[in-house]
């Protein structure tokens, strides 16, 4: 199957040119052009997504649903394409592809099962006391309802999970609101594609056209545009901490301010306790090198950072992830400019006074092999740099000389996505003593894991302080992702003529 694409952005169900195009770059394979975005392109979407609201945020649960299901058949339905293309563009392997697919997929799936049931409104009632002392109660009714548009930025490192019809959009469309994308310039292809299958799930299911728009690539002034745009109620973005704390400062400035759910950086530290050290050292070593260079290293939960004793015991663990990751093969980044960035992270470690250098690596061009290094606890703490993220296959061990020090570096830490404890029974003790400080570090913590993994689930949580994300109490993977796109609405003495149908009780 060879594809050839349409070239164009999707705007409330019309495929448009823009004035310019930008050529794609994939990892092998045939580059295409493609229409650059405007910011009078993100004026229809916006226009158009609010004319669509006035239906769709006011359309019934089941409805929603089934579009959901439907955008999840027509994306299935072009399987075979989107491997191909995405591939081609990104370097990931098929099987890479077909696993993202498919949690793209059951997300939607999970999503329209979730809000059949209806819970997620948090439906509330206080009946009227009309005979109360000193004053009477009126009736009083609580529900969850839709906030409007809502922007979308596609990532560079999931070209489906999170991106035109990833978390942030499946979440948005769940709640009720329509969904302006600005795709990722890394993957214009397999976008436009994703895009095809939510714009037949819109004709098929007779939605308002401008629930959804896509709006290819584009230089900074489309972002821009996008996130100050007035009848744009929040934006959901993943990326790099600079791109969205500029983003999230021109949210904070508009003269309506909106919220701005930002996943940026994490390191999410992983700290092996002295009886997990001792027990199966050498075994956790390797698992972390596995877990570090999953997917060249790209992943936002690649756990950079291992903190873990001196001693013969930590250095069985420092050999044996040494060793996995010699024999680890060099990897295609992402991008070019990912690539790029990675090897300008990567030259800080090397030339620091106070790291060792443990295994090193040079590559040209897209390819990345991994990189070790180390340092202690005193070293770590003069340097705020060591702690912040490289995106790719580069891990940093630090050693502390004592267990209770793990609790000095542990709160040292910004915010994370996850924290890990590896840990033995007799380990708990100091486990209980770190749990307060990676309690108020990290949205996920896990024990004697690896957090490259994120299962998409009612519990999961996949945010943390900033600058792990811009919004502590929101996460962007799982059911409660949806509560980001809704507010809560109390209605007085209201007549069930006038209520949602939720809250109209038999």
């Amino acid at each position: 199957m060879s594809f050839t694409p349409k070239s164009k952005h999707l705007i409330a169900g019309e495929w448009l040119d823009g004035p310019s195009t930008f050529k794609s770059e994939p990892a092998h394979g045939d580059a295409f052009d493609y229409p650059v975005g405007t910011p009078d392109l993100v004026n229809k979407a916006c226009e158009a997504a609010e004319g669509a609201f006035w239906t769709y945020g006011y359309s019934s649960r089941e409805t929603r649903a089934k579009f959901l299901e439907t955008i999840a058949d027509e994306i299935e339905a072009r399987a075979e394409e989107i491997t191909q293309v995405g591939t081609s563009e990104t370097g990931l392997p098929e099987a890479r592809l077909h696993g993202e697919r498919g949690r793209t997929t059951s997300q939607l799936s999970l999503f329209a099962s979730h809000i059949r049931d209806g819970a997620y409104l948090d439906v509330r009632h206080d009946k009227a006391l009309p005979d109360r002392a000193p004053l009477p109660r009126p009736d009083l009714k609580m529900v969850q309802r839709p906030i409007g548009p809502v922007a979308v930025f596609g990532a560079s490192n999931f070209p489906l999970a999170f991106s035109t019809a990833g978390g942030d959009t499946a979440a948005a469309l769940a709640a009720g609101c329509p969904v302006v994308v600005k795709g990722h310039s890394a993957h214009p292809g397999t976008s436009e594609i994703v895009a095809q299958a939510i714009d037949a799930a819109i004709r098929k299911c007779r939605i308002h056209p401008g629930v959804f728009s896509l709006i290819q690539g584009g230089n900074r002034d489309v972002g821009s545009a996008l996130v100050q745009h007035l009848l744009v109620k929040a934006v959901g973005f993943t990326g790099s901490i600079g791109g969205g704390r500029a983003l999230f400062d021109l949210c904070a400035q508009r003269d309506e301010p909106i919220p701005f759910f930002g996943e940026l950086g994490s390191v999410n530290p992983m700290f092996v306790l002295p009886e997990a050290a001792k027990a199966r050292g050498a075994a956790i070593g390797e698992g972390w090198a596995g877990s570090l260079t999953m997917g060249a290293g790209q992943f936002c939960t690649k756990p950079g950072i291992a903190v873990i004793a001196k001693g013969a015991d930590g250095d069985a663990f420092v050999a044996a992830a040494k060793s996995a990751l010699e024999k680890t093969a060099s990897q295609t980044m992402l991008t070019n400019n990912i690539a790029k960035a990675f090897k300008g992270g990567k030259s800080r470690f090397d030339v620091h006074n106070a790291v060792v250098a443990l295994l090193t690596n040079e590559d040209e061009g897209r390819k990345a092999s991994p990189n070790l290094y180390q340092t202690d606890l005193e070293d770590y703490l003069k340097d705020h740099a060591l702690g912040e993220e490289v995106f790719g296959p580069l891990g940093l061990i630090v050693r502390v000389s004592a267990a209770q020090e793990m609790e000095i570096i542990a709160k040292g830490f910004e915010g994370q996505l996850t924290a890990t404890l590896h840990m033995e029974d007799d380990d708990t003790d100091l486990a209980k003593s770190l749990m307060p400080i990676l309690e108020r570090k990290a949205g996920r913590i896990l024990v004697n894991g690896f957090p490259t993994g994120v299962e998409v689930a009612d519990t999961m949580v996949h945010g943390g302080p900033y600058p792990a994300s811009t919004n502590f109490g929101a996460t962007s993977v799982g059911t409660l992702s949806i509560r980001r796109f809704l507010r809560p609405i109390c209605y007085q003495n209201m007549p069930d003529a006038l209520l949602p149908a939720e809250l109209v009780i038999p």
